[in-house]
């Protein structure tokens, strides 16, 4: 079975890995895909450590990983990336990602700004 991603991979061969070490992604797309992964797989944990510390929603990790569950997951479009290569230290990832909520499919379409501190990617939140 592919990655819950969208990646050709199996989960074991592509996100699980970075939920396994913490996050460490080489580009802020690859952090972007193992979050939609944790999302679908309700990981809170992953989600609160690769959210950049000024802009972690500490206080909402329950809510955020009770409605992740509340949900059904279907797929993940990345739309564009912006930088956010291994040589940056910051970028941009564009996506769409699409969940059955309510009896009817809903999609959260979204730019997410991406920062690379101490050799680590995190999730900023919006871009501007």
């Amino acid at each position: 079975m592919n990655c819950y991603c969208g990646n050709t991979k199996t989960y074991q061969q592509c996100c699980e890995v970075f939920h396994l070490n913490n996050g460490k992604t080489e580009t802020a797309e690859q952090l972007m895909r193992s979050r939609y992964s944790a999302f679908v797989l309700a990981n809170g944990d992953y989600l609160m450590a690769t959210h950049h510390q000024s802009t972690r929603p500490i206080k909402e990790k329950k809510a955020i990983v009770k409605w992740a569950k509340s949900v059904q997951w279907i797929k993940l479009e990345v739309l564009e990336t912006t930088k956010g290569s291994e040589n940056d230290t910051e970028g941009t990832v564009t996506f769409n990602a699409y969940f059955f909520e309510n009896g009817k499919v809903d999609i959260i379409h979204e730019k997410s700004a991406f920062v690379k501190e101490d050799n680590r990617w995190f999730y900023l939140g919006l871009s501007e």
